[in-house]
């Protein structure tokens, strides 16, 4: 199924993309549904017929009321009929929708992970959560409600003129003249309509990122005290995206008046026609032989003609919604993912330590010139290597980058013999330990967090790693213990406590390989301590790469790498 597009070529494009997103499955259901449309709309033909007739047989013909049973139970039937015409094709056209947006969401999160949070974060998290979440809601009407009705929007009129041709021509051809107008005006109105919406789209993206910037740095806010001016910052804001729904509205409705309007006059052409005719005012073309049937019959037909345009014009804010929200979600598909090498048959990490090689290798961020180049180094199994350098030297793209999550701009890298290669789940990064500065914890209890990398792990196990980590400390002192509930971010413990738990479940997981990126900064120094002394206990257990600027910290690692010395020139 395809949807017409008056607007400019960005609209045709949009429009063709759209359609190209329709999978084989939902196309059969979006088939069956507008199948399941136009039967209940021949329905409707057929009830009308049946209370024409019913009519002219009883005022004109004068037969017995007892003799129209039949007749009247067939128009009760009908009726149950075309409802569950109408039920079955809103339900297929929404299954039709919801698999559509579910594949796209596959896609996104599948590029998501191609990207990784590198890629990601040059895109902003208010870009991304906006095309994940509200464009991809936006292409639900588009789908359920605009596609199906924009052939029935043409089938259904068409059959009713026919009907009305076969009884008098001269009221078909006014229903005909008055039926292209509708179309072309709502083109008309519509053509600034994608262009509306998809600024305000943007808006969107742009409030959504705001917001979340704002939330995360109110504490920062607050101490030094622009408390009120980002809240009125965030009053204006808000006030902006209100206008531009407003002016989506506005056009909406506009194109509504528009329809109203014409069917309202090709209805009132119609009825004037039948009524002179029946009169015998009118003897041009085929009045003169008009009956209270076919009369009555055409002028009950009159509205559902347009009713069907009606109905499209309700849906055309859908189309808009979802040719403005389809920009956003092309330009977050296309942004493309450089890829090193994999190795044949796909990478996996082995059960022990294993060792690293990093051979002339070169990063930068895009297209962008290198910002390092010729790092070159060996680490051993079972060996430490800790990377200095003041900040911006790259200390943490070059973990980023063994860890698969920033493709290198030259050079290669190899963890058991093996090419690391862009980011796959259960690739050589399942077998990859991660401990940042700041600790990623999830809402649940303090258990939860720690069992995330090996849910399946017994309390004898969870206990041990929670004891060298330190967070036994403070969780046999909570009224829950390791069942007390914490929030986003670890909020309702602290940060050093935090860093604890992501120790533990690091502990817990036991990975071959271990990269850690300042994992004492703005700890306390109990905190940090605690898990300088269980980072101490991992050497020689794994093998282990440290970033830090506080090289003294690490003494017990001999390997020593200063990135200053691989700046590009």
């Amino acid at each position: 199924m395809q949807a017409d597009s008056t607007t400019s070529r960005p609209g045709h494009e949009d429009a063709a993309w759209l359609s190209s997103q329709i999978t084989p499955g939902a196309r059969r259901r979006l088939l069956l549904a507008t199948a399941a449309g136009v039967l209940a709309g021949w329905l409707a033909i057929v009830q009308v017929g049946i209370i024409a007739w019913l009519v002219h047989a009883l005022l004109v013909a004068g037969t017995d009321a007892e003799r129209l049973t039949t007749a009247f139970g067939v128009w009760l039937l009908t009726i149950p009929l075309r409802s569950a015409g109408l039920a079955v094709r809103d339900q297929l056209a929404l299954k039709a929708a919801l698999g559509i947006r579910e594949h796209l969401r596959q896609r996104l999160m599948r590029q998501a992970i191609d990207l990784g949070p590198v890629g990601l974060a040059h895109i902003g998290t208010g870009r991304a959560s906006a095309a994940l979440l509200d464009q991809l809601d936006a292409l639900e009407g588009y789908y359920a409600r605009f596609l199906p009705q924009c052939v029935l929007a043409v089938i259904l009129p068409l059959s009713i003129i026919a009907v009305a041709a076969f009884l008098d021509w001269l009221a078909a051809a006014l229903l005909f003249l008055a039926l292209p107008l509708i179309p072309l005006f709502m083109a008309l109105v519509g053509m600034g309509a994608d262009a509306v919406n998809r600024r305000q789209f943007v808006a969107l993206e742009r409030l959504s990122g705001f917001f979340l910037d704002r939330l995360q740095g109110l504490a920062t806010l607050r101490q030094l005290g622009r408390g009120a001016d980002t809240a009125a910052e965030m009053r204006s804001t808000t006030d902006s995206y209100r206008r531009r729904t407003m002016s989506v509205l506005r056009v909406a409705f506009l194109s509504s008046a528009v329809l109203e309007f014409f069917s309202a006059a090709a209805i009132a052409m119609v009825a004037i026609y039948v009524g002179l005719g029946l009169l015998g005012y009118l003897t041009i073309g085929p009045a003169p032989e008009l009956t209270l049937f076919s009369g009555l019959f055409i002028l009950l037909l009159a509205p559902d003609v347009f009713a069907p345009l009606r109905e499209l014009a309700q849906h055309y804010h859908d189309r808009a919604a979802a040719l403005g929200a389809s920009r956003g979600i092309r330009e977050l598909l296309e942004q493309p993912s450089r890829e090193p090498p994999r190795s044949a048959g796909g990478a996996v990490m082995p059960p022990e330590p294993a060792p690293v090689a990093v051979r002339d290798l070169r990063l930068a961020y895009g297209d962008s010139k290198c910002f390092l180049s010729g790092l070159s180094f060996q680490l051993d199994a079972r060996s430490s290597l800790i990377l200095t350098g003041p900040s911006g030297s790259g200390k943490s793209s070059v973990l980023q980058a063994v860890m698969g999550l920033l493709a290198p701009a030259g050079g290669s890298i190899h963890i058991a013999g093996q090419t690391v290669g862009a980011f796959r789940p259960g690739g050589l990064e399942a077998g990859i330990g991660w401990l940042g500065q700041n600790p990623q914890l999830l809402p649940g209890s303090l258990r939860d967090n720690i069992c995330l990398a090996a849910p399946d792990a017994s309390e004898a196990a969870i206990r041990r790693a929670a004891d060298a980590a330190g967070v036994s400390r403070f969780a046999d002192a909570l009224p829950d213990g390791f069942d007390t509930e914490i929030g986003e971010r670890g909020a309702g413990i602290s940060g050093g406590e935090a860093q604890r738990v992501a120790l533990a479940r690091l502990l817990l997981k036991r990975p071959p390989l271990v990269i850690l990126d300042e994992p004492t900064a703005r700890l306390d120094p109990e905190s940090r301590q605690l898990v300088l002394d269980a980072l101490r206990r991992l050497t020689g257990q794994c093998t282990l790469l440290v970033a830090s600027h506080q090289p003294e910290q690490f003494d017990w690692i001999r390997q020593h790498l200063d990135l200053r010395d691989y700046a590009a020139s």
